[in-house]
Order: C-alpha cells, then structure tokens, then sequence
C-alpha cells in the first residue's frame, strides 16, 4: 500500500484499501479559521428540531485559529469572530488561537508549531491549503463547511474515495540560490494545475530526505496547486526531531510505503540544474525561470503566507537586505505566519533590518494573500509575492498581476524595483 492507503486503512479499521474504495475515515484533527462561522450554521442545522442541544463530537480534535482577517476589518467580520469564541466556550474547545500576540497566526502554522499533528493522522480542514500538514506524513486535505459539520457532529468524513498516488522522487542538490518554493514550482509547471488532481503527492528521494520541515511544509503547502487532494511526506528522523522541538514527548511512529506500493504515475527530478523560477500571471502552472522576466518593474513585494513566512524565509530575506534600500517607487510587505515567528525574526533583528531598508511590518496573519484586506493593489500594478496563488484578483484586484517566486527572489527583486535573480552564494 502506499502512504495514504495505509492512514485511511488504520482509520477505518480495515487490514488493507486501495484507490477506488470509499471509505468513512476518523478524524484525528479538524481545523477551521474563520470560515467556522458558517460551520457553526451547518452544524446547529443537524439538531435542528431534535430537542438536542448542539454538541461536538470531541472537542479536543478540533482546533480553530482566527488568521484570514485580523485584525477584523469590518463590523461583519468582528461579529462573526464573537459568535466563534461564544461557540468556542459553549463547547470547551481547547484548541483555540484568537488574536493574540501569545499564540496567534496563520492556520498551518499553528498546527505544525503546536505540535497537533502527527504522522499517519488524518487532518481535515476548512482550507484549501490544509494539504501544508501532508509534511508531517499524514493525510491532510480540505473540504467544505457543510462536510466540516459531519465531521463536528460524527467525528468522521463520509464518502471519502481513496485516491491514486503519484510517485515524486527528488534527486540531485540545490545551488545556493535555489529553494523549495523553486523545486514545487517547476513540479506544477512540470505536470500542470490539473496534473494530479484527485490524486495524492508522495514526495522521496534524497533532496527531501535532507529538507528540514519548512521546506517539506512548502511542497506540501502548494500541492493543492497541481490538483492534488494531498501531498505527503512520509514520517522520518526530521518529522520526530521538528515535533520533539515543538513540544511533542510521545514516540512517533512512522508510516511509509510498501516496496510493492501500487503508483498510478512516478515523477522524477533531478535539482543540480535547476535555477529561481517564477509563477507567471495568471496561473501557477505557467512557470517560468526568473531570467526570463530580467528587468521587469515590480509595484510590490510581498514576503510572508503559509507558504513562505517561516523564520527561515525571514532569514533568507534579511541576509540579502541587510545594509541595503528597497528601490524607490517599489513598496514592500513583511507578514510572519505566526507571532512566534515574528518575535524570534524580532530577537534576531531581522524585523530591524527589514524596517531599515524601508519595507513594512505586518501581524500576522494571512494578510494581502487573499486580497481582503492589507496590501491590495491597484489597477495595472505587479506583485512578486512568495505567496502560493496568482489567479486574476487574488491579491484583490483582477486588473493586477502577481508573480510567485521563493524569498530570495522576492528580496533580491526589492532592492533593484525590478524582477532579479539571486546570486549565487549571495547567502
């Protein structure tokens, strides 16, 4: 069996499953932002008429972290957040980050720093994006707020079809201006935004076995943007080592594939060749190396998300700006993904230089990505973001266009105003 396969066999209590079967797996972690107010709707509708007051299945798998919109930008959005922490009490929820500089951030990064996950767990969440926790080698994946109250009231996701795994093994060794935010660029670019859909992402070989977890979080993160369901990084040395640094005690147990795992496609890349790329407006499969766009004014620069907005990525950012000026007619964005984060880069003085070289600090939180509120651009402008959408009006506007590309771009991009490679061993 492959790796999925055998998380939804132990969840479902079957000896084996494979792709095709449907299945009714137990939840392990359920998660939603604020999108659980209409959670909340669906779910006080199944008692409906019952007499039953409305009461969570197991209110210590469930967690729900206000990140898309914080602050509240309206009086909408502020009353929805009340009626959560009302719902929040009621049910004794334990799991819960509101907006707080002790605890709060973006989602997916909270379950990972917080150590709520685990390998072989399966992992739901009202969030495309959910795919992110796949790094910790378990089966993680969105799903609407209609199936997010099933889950609420049963404790388990009904109909769920096992799905096909796609095979992803990464050899060779990045130059050092290369990343992970370039490696999973070029898979989409490689096998299109449709190229796995419905399907699994197993990622192997020796590039990812020497990843540490943000990186694995990264490929994971965006294997949503190829189609995939779920993109898993079966459990190792680094999944034990990250949760042992994040407060987990327990033995972690593994579960990786069998030798005779059954794979619909194999994939193989090799990154001793591979240079910074970008992912062009207006689609993320339209990936093209950075080169190409040489000299090409950027409006905006924006570092942060789920995807791109770890220490390390502060770091990367920081090194290259450090001493130097964000060019004159180009403004730039900061959003941590978790005040965790934001405080280290802040005891490091990478928020300093940052605020030196003239960009701006944000909180936390998912920030300009969604184009709600914070950092919108304007009609005809270019973002390059290390974000992990560029749709037509996701930034906020559909007469914008965003490029996405990995930190070291974004940065180097800043201090000349336009689309620039990192040198090599600039870091």
């Amino acid at each position: 069996m492959t790796v999925v396969e055998k998380i939804l066999a132990k969840a479902t209590g079957q000896k084996s499953v494979k792709a095709g079967d449907v299945l009714e797996p137990s939840v392990d972690v359920a998660m939603s932002h604020e999108n659980a107010a209409l959670v909340i709707n669906q779910f006080n509708e199944v008692y409906q008429g019952t007499g039953i007051e409305p009461k969570v299945w197991n209110p210590d798998k469930i967690a729900i972290i206000f990140d898309h919109r914080v602050p509240a930008e309206s009086s909408k959005t502020a009353t929805n957040q009340k009626k959560i922490r009302d719902f929040v009490g009621a049910n004794n929820i334990k799991r819960f980050h509101d907006i707080r500089s002790d605890e709060g951030g973006i989602c997916h990064q909270i379950l990972a720093e917080y150590g709520y996950i685990r390998p072989g767990f399966v992992v739901v969440g009202t969030d495309s994006h959910t795919t992110t926790h796949g790094a910790f080698g378990s089966f993680a994946f969105g799903i609407g707020a209609t199936e997010m109250a099933t889950v609420w009231t049963l404790g388990k996701v009904l109909n769920v079809e096992v799905p096909e795994t796609i095979k992803v093994i990464v050899n060779g060794k990045f130059s050092s201006n290369v990343y992970p935010k370039d490696l999973i660029l070029h898979l989409i670019g490689k096998i299109s935004a449709q190229g796995a859909n419905f399907k699994v992402l197993e990622f192997h070989g020796e590039v990812i076995k020497n990843m540490p977890m943000s990186g694995r979080l990264v490929l994971s993160n965006m294997a949503v943007e190829a189609g995939a369901t779920a993109g898993i990084i079966p459990g190792d040395d680094e999944t034990a080592f990250y949760l042992k640094e994040h407060g987990v005690t327990e033995k972690i147990e593994y579960v990786t594939p069998d030798a005779d795992a059954n794979y619909c496609q194999v994939v193989e890349i090799n990154v001793d060749d591979l240079v910074p790329m970008l992912a062009c407006p207006h689609t993320v499969d339209n990936v093209k190396p950075v080169t190409s766009f040489k000299g090409k004014h950027v409006d905006q620069i924006v570092i942060g998300s789920c995807t791109n907005g770890r220490i390390d990525d502060l770091e990367i950012a920081a090194n290259i700006l450090n001493g130097k000026k964000v060019a004159h007619g180009t403004r730039m964005l900061i959003f941590p993904a978790s005040w965790n984060i934001y405080k280290d880069a802040m005891k490091k003085g990478y928020l300093e230089t940052f605020a030196s070289a003239g960009a701006v600090i944000m909180n936390p939180g998912c920030g300009c990505c969604l184009g709600v509120h914070q950092g919108a651009l304007g009609d005809g402008e270019v973002a390059l973001s290390t974000t992990n959408r560029n749709f037509k009006g996701r930034m906020g506007n559909p007469k914008a266009e965003v490029y996405l590309c990995s930190p070291a771009v974004a940065a180097t991009s800043a201090i000349s105003g336009e689309i620039t490679e990192p040198a090599k061993g600039e870091l």
